[in-house]
């Protein structure tokens, strides 16, 4: 930090070094508003268990969505207002707290309750993924598995893995959260939405219920503790009475796409993924592949549906337009080069017998391969079976997605050793007063989380597991050894990916190599593979979803050791509900989560399970070994590793050599080369839609209409979100009583071709003779 000749501070270091953020976030605060207020706890805990309960219903049916914290915000928006007018503002003291007086009333509604209901509902709909990662471990065990797991073993292995993380993750804020330029993307479209109610004008001198910060006042007591400040005016604090209020465009945009999705949510279904060449040449596999939007390379394949842009890779209008570069360029490489060259050209791994794009696996004669066939009633390899239905094949686009995961982990690390690993180490000697910027410097007035929280959380944790897998063993069958082993894996990559997420807005998965490892050192043990992917996979995504929601509490000047307590009361009370959720369902529905013993029409598949199963009987009943190994036909996959490794070596060098250019630095491998390892779920249609709506909004308007895309970019970001989650929960409740109208229009994308293979001799029901 660089002083002036009055003993203040460089105007530079006032604000943050990220313009997005200088666009985005106030740099001020008012310490007065309370926090933990009667409404803070009925509203919050209230959003945890409703959203924990329907997104764990909403997760086992077929139609599937994740009610997300994006449209509880608007609707406890009111909700806290009208508690506010209503309860009484009679303070009393309670016996034990001294002089200490109460109120269910305190005042005003304020943002920053707002922003803790925000985070207890954050928990309920698992930071965004609806349901607990084990709540498909549980299923396989019992229903694929036919093994025993009892209620409280599940109950222990949500807690266990939704908490391990928070452990470490709280030890490394001072690397991801602190720094001004670990900015985390996505949090600024949250920020967005609590600033807008600040808008919302009521009566006197407040804003939405959000009380008014007075600046000279405020000024006054910075400089009291001796942080000399310069106020600079932002777009949320200007009037500009030619333009809609930030409110009034909300709300335009968040009808307007509630209204709209009804259309591609119901009525007219095919507008998700408009694939015109394929209704041009109904005949043609080579057309239908190259046109498909959902089994082909998408070319010319359109999308009027913002859930099919948004809903796999994030809202393209949070992402800065260097990482939607990387995602491009990633995409377009393994898209319309290497798949393209792999199977028209060099027919790789007799890529021909098998659809191009597809997750399932396939025998050598290009037929569905039998996954429950080759499992026993030990769990474990059929062999007879297996050496009857011969090696697994994969498409060429699973194959590819594979190898280019594994190279993806691997870049992940050399990524930040070779471009943050300087400033890890400063940091890590100390050097905490460095690189601080306003927001930094508001939060010194709040105490910090004590690190023995941490501590003591990851001890207990730990211990807890320590046990299940040592008493419980005949359930879980993972050796204590192995939960020791996915520790130290999610620790070691939690930095990483951190860093990752904070400066791209893109997460590296730990699954694969997770699923690798554990398979290649205890191979035959699905149970425990799965178990161990958990435990090495989720709780560094919990890690992660807990540094971003400190990062929100850092823009927003929430108290650190508030921010801690939400996060950890929610998730123990979500992880609860899901599970209680779970056998409830388990033990009133018949068959549910059995798609070949179910009725045809019935609601309850729990579609992510087949595919989680199928991944289970790969990693930990066949065996890497058998596909990735000398005994598969893949082994040269295990070379994406080395380049995956050399690749960010290789752009540090070129950095050095060329440090004029200014964008090399700008190509993170990490980003480029894991777009091209979701490649599935993700189809070429999400992609090409997410891209395009990116580019338009941050460059073309980021560039030429700056001003336009300060003022409303992240609010839009968030109303399209919300309009498409308010009306999820109205179709979702109108298909209990009336279903989709039969028409052309609801009749599947017309690209049944596509998923064909163009082997001669290769017969597939529905597919030409070839």
């Amino acid at each position: 930090m660089r002083s002036d000749s009055e003993g203040g501070v460089d105007e530079d270091d006032e604000v943050s070094p990220i313009e997005e953020v200088r666009l985005t976030v106030s740099n001020t605060d008012d310490p007065t508003q309370p926090i933990w207020t009667f409404r803070t706890w009925f509203l919050g805990l209230l959003s945890c268990s409703l959203l924990s309960f329907l997104n764990q219903i909403l997760a086992s049916r077929r139609q599937s969505t994740v009610l997300n914290q994006i449209g509880n915000m608007v609707i406890t928006f009111p909700l806290g207002h009208f508690m506010a007018a209503a309860l009484p503002t009679t303070k009393f003291t309670i016996p034990g707290f001294g002089s200490k007086s109460f109120s269910f009333n305190p005042g005003p509604f304020n943002m920053k309750e707002h922003v803790l209901i925000a985070m207890f509902a954050n928990a309920g709909c698992q930071f965004g993924a609806g349901s607990p990662y084990v709540v498909s471990v549980v299923d396989a065990i019992k229903f694929f598995y036919r093994r025993n797991i009892s209620f409280t073993t599940s109950w222990l292995l949500i807690l266990t893995t939704q908490t391990l993380g928070f452990g470490w993750a709280g030890l490394m804020r001072k690397y991801v959260v602190e720094p001004a330029h670990m900015w985390w993307p996505d949090t600024l479209a949250q920020v967005s939405v609590f600033r807008l109610y600040e808008n919302i004008k009521t009566t006197g001198n407040t804003i939405g219920n959000h009380k008014k910060i007075n600046m000279y006042e405020e000024g006054k007591k910075l400089k009291e503790k001796n942080i000399t400040i310069k106020v600079y005016k932002i777009a949320f604090h200007e009037k500009d009475e030619h333009r809609v209020s930030r409110t009034k465009f909300f709300f335009f945009a968040l009808l307007l796409s509630l209204s709209w999705y009804a259309i591609p949510g119901f009525f007219f279904t095919k507008l998700s993924t408009i694939s015109w060449v394929c209704w041009i040449f109904p005949k043609s596999v080579i057309a239908q592949q190259i046109g498909s939007g959902l089994s082909g390379f998408g070319v010319g394949a359109l999308t009027l549906d913002w859930a099919a842009v948004s809903s796999f890779l994030f809202s393209p209008l949070v992402s800065p337009f260097f990482a939607i570069v990387n995602v491009f360029v990633g995409y377009a490489l393994m898209v319309y080069a290497v798949i393209p060259i792999a199977y028209w050209g060099l027919n790789v791994y007799n890529a021909n017998r098998f659809p191009i794009f597809s997750s399932h696996f396939f025998t050598v004669q290009g037929q569905r391969y039998n996954i429950s066939a080759i499992v026993d009633n030990r769990s474990e390899l059929n062999v007879a079976e297996y050496e009857k239905q011969g090696r697994i094949h994969l498409s060429v686009s699973s194959a590819l997605t594979y190898g280019f995961g594994f190279a993806t982990v691997a870049s992940t690390l050399t990524h930040v050793f070779c471009f943050h690993g300087r400033e890890i180490m400063e940091r890590y000697r100390a050097s905490s007063e460095n690189n601080e910027d306003i927001h930094a410097k508001l939060m010194r007035r709040y105490k910090d989380i004590p690190s023995w929280w941490f501590h003591s959380l990851l001890v207990v944790t730990l211990v807890v597991s320590l046990a299940l897998c040592i008493f419980l063993n005949d359930q879980v069958q993972m050796p204590w050894w192995g939960l020791l082993l996915a520790v130290a894996l999610a620790l070691g990559f939690t930095l990483p990916v951190s860093i990752i997420t904070a400066t791209t807005n893109q997460t590296t998965g730990l699954n694969i190599i997770a699923e690798y490892v554990f398979g290649l050192i205890y191979p035959g043990k699905p149970i425990a593979n799965v178990c161990f992917k958990t435990y090495g996979y989720i709780s560094m995504v919990q890690a992660v979803f807990f540094l971003d929601h400190l990062k929100v509490g850092h823009y927003m000047k929430i108290p650190p050791r508030s921010v801690f307590l939400v996060q950890f009361i929610g998730t123990m009370l979500a992880g609860t509900i899901n599970i209680g959720v779970l056998w409830w369902l388990l033990n009133s529905i018949k068959n549910i989560c059995r798609e070949d013993l179910l009725p045809a029409d019935s609601p309850w598949t729990c579609p992510t399970n087949p595919l989680f199963f199928d991944a289970s009987v790969i990693w930990g009943v066949v065996g890497p070994k058998r596909i990735f190994g000398s005994e598969g036909n893949y082994s040269a996959m295990n070379w994406f590793f080395l380049g995956g490794a050399l690749g960010p070596i290789i752009v540090w060098v070129l950095h050095k050599a060329f440090p004029k250019q200014s964008w090399i630095p700008l190509i993170n491998l990490p980003v480029l080369l894991g777009a091209a390892a979701v490649m599935q779920p993700i189809t070429p249609l999400n992609y090409n839609a997410w891209i395009l709506v990116g580019t338009i909004f941050n460059f073309f308007i980021f560039r030429y209409r700056k001003k336009w895309w300060q003022r409303y970019n992240y609010v839009l970001s968030a109303a399209l979100d919300s309009g498409v989650v308010l009306m999820t929960i109205l179709l979702y409740s109108l298909r209990l009583e009336i279903k989709s109208p039969n028409w052309w229009g609801n009749d599947g994308e017309h690209c049944p071709l596509a998923a064909c293979p163009t082997a001669k001799g290769v017969i597939v029901d529905g597919c030409p003779t070839n």
